[in-house]
């Protein structure tokens, strides 16, 4: 197993370390800034190059808290996004307790499960159709308004989605093979709606609450709505980028604080907590056509917004290591199996709708 230790804050405690099992080199040295500060011992796992014993009956941690990205792929890390899978089922066979485990992961890798969640939950979202083969995509967006995107159910930071203004710009660039359907040959087309306002709305979400909102003002074109990518405010004041810093160019993307409607909070922590969602952003649109707003995505992966205190007035880097704390000192790693129960009301959760969504708990 391919293992960077914190030896140092590792010998300031007994509390098994907590696993941070994460693929991108930059993303999360926020988190690792705030592990040190407070002395916490944890251990980086490589999720490019990681192995495990199917055998083994016990791991040294406290908590396990998975950072896998979908789009590893597109920094040469595709080996990573199902193994993740697989090695998080096994973590959660031995009594490990997770955040973000193997159920949410996997609702992470699945646009289209994204929206049976969101259909059972009774939500908005765009006119979608599924496919599986480029040739099902002019018929499929027969059913929708134009313009649609075609969008990759494998993503992530807005990767494998492509706008077709017109069924003939769509059928050219399926006769041409140019229409791809990512890493598990699957796809939405789905409709494009205008945005009300230029931007989207991304609401962040730790233990199933709401934590803060932002307006996501993408670049032209642009499908990239990472909010550690951000440059700068809508005022126009620079952001301090604490992670994606050398892998991410001045995208252009503009960013505010907000406050959702009380009702769109009430559905973010519907669906978060139904998904069993430790943490995570939520993104919603309102179309400017009928002014409406529809969800469209469910991140997983939540990179926190660049420069936090400076756009939502505090750093929920803090507010997640409190709660990746608290989670790892309720475990005992040498307890016998039978007697490990969930650490709280948040992994039940997080168990109960791993099992409903099909994920082995």
């Amino acid at each position: 197993m391919s293992t960077t230790t914190n030896g140092t804050n590792a010998r300031k405690s007994a509390t098994a370390p907590i696993a941070v099992y994460h693929e991108h080199p930059d993303w999360f040295r926020p988190l690792f800034a705030e592990l040190e500060r407070r002395g916490l011992p944890y251990e980086r796992l490589d999720a490019a190059a990681h192995a495990f014993d199917p055998a083994e009956t016990a791991l040294p941690y406290g908590l396990v808290f998975n950072r896998a990205s979908p789009s590893a792929y597109l920094r040469g890390h595709a080996q990573s996004t199902f193994y993740t899978l697989h090695w998080l089922r096994h973590v959660e066979r031995l009594g490990v307790p997770v955040v973000n485990g193997s159920g949410v992961y996997a609702l992470e890798l699945s646009k289209a499960t994204q929206l049976d969640l969101l259909t059972e939950l009774g939500l908005p979202f765009p006119r979608s159709r599924v496919i599986n083969a480029p040739s099902e995509a002019v018929r499929a967006a027969r059913a929708l308004r134009y313009p649609v995107l075609v969008k990759a159910n494998v993503g992530g930071s807005g990767a494998g989605i492509t706008r077709y203004d017109s069924e003939d710009a769509l059928a050219a660039a399926v006769a041409a093979g140019d229409v791809s359907l990512g890493v598990d040959g699957t796809a939405l087309v789905q409709e494009a709606a205008p945005l009300r306002g230029g931007h989207i709305t991304r609401v962040e979400t730790l233990g199933g609450k709401y934590l803060y909102a932002i307006d996501v003002y993408p670049a032209v074109g642009s499908f990239d709505l990472c909010p550690a990518d951000a440059c700068q405010t809508t005022s126009g004041v620079e952001l301090v980028r604490g992670a994606c810093a050398v892998d991410a160019p001045r995208t252009g993307l503009r960013v505010e604080g907000t406050t959702p409607p009380a009702e769109i909070v009430a559905q973010v922590e519907r669906i978060a907590q139904r998904a069993g969602l430790d943490v995570g952003g939520i993104e919603y649109l309102v179309d400017d056509r009928d002014g409406q707003h529809y969800f469209y995505d469910v991140n997983a992966l939540s990179n926190f917004v660049a420069d936090a205190p400076n756009v939502v007035g505090f750093d929920p880097w803090v507010k997640l290591v409190d709660y990746l704390e608290a989670r790892s000192r309720s475990f005992a790693p040498d307890a016998p199996r039978s007697t490990l129960a969930p650490s709280d009301a948040w992994l039940s959760a997080e168990r109960g709708a791993s099992s409903a969504l099909g994920a082995p708990v």
